[in-house]
């Protein structure tokens, strides 16, 4: 006879679930994304290989891993930050995107030749642009309990959407012979580069943000206020906290650093603005934070990690030949098992006596 079970909430998870958990679920993650290679044809042992020597083998790769780091770091302290109060903000690609468009329209219309000024007006711009975005939804979630899943997902195509239609229609270059892209970033509007690669000067900024996250979520009452909210509302609310402009508040501050990442790929990698510039960071914002555990400091690791997952995937595509879908298919596997992880963090299957 099967004995039944039934599932306990853990009181006291042990210190050790909460490395061992993410690490476990990458290592089931890659475990299950062998077997996937194997059947596509090619060795897993190779593979991996030559993801890891495409993304860390040389000091190219390990650039090209920085430069994707950077947006992921922004968009995962963006989504992070929503997250720690439990309000779902799945709409870092729409804010992103919006953050890129307000940078565009700053150097189209409002372009100073001085880099200091077109910094300063494009990260304020960037900011406004993206928090509103995000606000927006915040503010339906705050006043009559919309689901932000469902708006800041929406808003992720209406977004997308809008930049399509300034990118083919009024700002599309005319001299870019038909293809759809805006005309380039004077040198002011450019990040500087750094060392001699893509990587630009947006990193110092993804390290700043992530320092004060932590102080916020550490040392403020604000960030007290988040982690109350995010873990027992009700007892928030009978300590007089204010739920619903901390939710306005959270939301506003989590689009302006997606808007703020949208900034950096634009001015400091791409210096333009095309259809799929943004590469699904948004998206993938979504592993970064989860896999961090909403800690803003793990959250520069985490997307070093992911970069790398990236860079190695073109790698794959360039010497064995494989698709795009199957780097991305490995990272729906991390985000399945890291969610996964997740219940067994929080709960335990109790294994109930013969007869109960």
């Amino acid at each position: 006879m099967i004995r039944p079970f039934r599932v306990e909430r853990r009181i006291d998870a042990p210190a050790w679930l909460n490395w061992a958990i993410p690490v476990g679920a990458v290592a089931i993650a890659l475990a299950a994304g062998a077997i996937l290679l194997f059947f596509l044809g090619v060795s897993p042992l190779a593979a991996y290989t030559a993801m890891f020597k495409g993304a860390l083998g040389d000091a190219w790769g390990i650039s090209e891993t920085i430069v994707k780091a950077i947006p992921l770091t922004l968009a995962g302290l963006a989504v992070g930050l929503a997250f720690t109060m439990v309000v779902w903000n799945i709409g870092a690609e729409g804010q992103i995107v919006m953050g890129a468009l307000a940078t565009v329209a700053v150097v189209r219309y409002a372009f100073v030749d001085s880099s200091a000024a077109m910094f300063a007006m494009m990260f304020l711009a960037a900011s406004i642009a993206g928090g509103l975005w995000a606000g927006f939804a915040g503010f339906l979630r705050a006043r009559w309990s919309v689901n932000e899943t469902i708006t800041t997902l929406m808003m992720n195509y209406i977004a997308i959407l809008l930049a399509d239609y300034f990118i083919y229609g009024p700002w599309r270059d005319p001299s870019s012979l038909g293809f759809p892209m805006t005309a380039p970033f004077p040198d002011a509007a450019r990040l500087p580069a750094l060392w001699g690669t893509r990587v630009h000067v947006g990193i110092f900024l993804a390290i700043a943000i992530a320092v004060l996250f932590r102080v916020l979520y550490r040392w403020t009452r604000w960030g007290f206020e988040l982690r109350v909210i995010g873990n027992n509302p009700k007892a928030a609310r009978y300590a007089g906290i204010n739920d619903t402009m901390n939710i306005l508040l959270a939301m506003f501050v989590s689009g302006a650093v997606a808007g703020i990442a949208g900034m950096t790929e634009i001015a400091g990698l791409q210096g333009r603005i095309q259809p799929g510039f943004s590469g699904g960071y948004g998206f993938t914002a979504i592993i970064v934070a989860w896999l961090a555990r909403l800690n803003p400091l793990g959250t520069i690791f985490v997307s070093f990690l992911l970069g790398a997952l990236l860079v190695g995937g073109d790698t794959l595509q360039v010497v064995m030949g494989l698709p795009l879908a199957s780097v991305q298919v490995l990272q729906g596997l991390i985000l399945f098992c890291v969610l996964g992880g997740e219940f067994f963090r929080n709960y335990r299957i109790v294994l109930s006596g013969r007869g109960e």
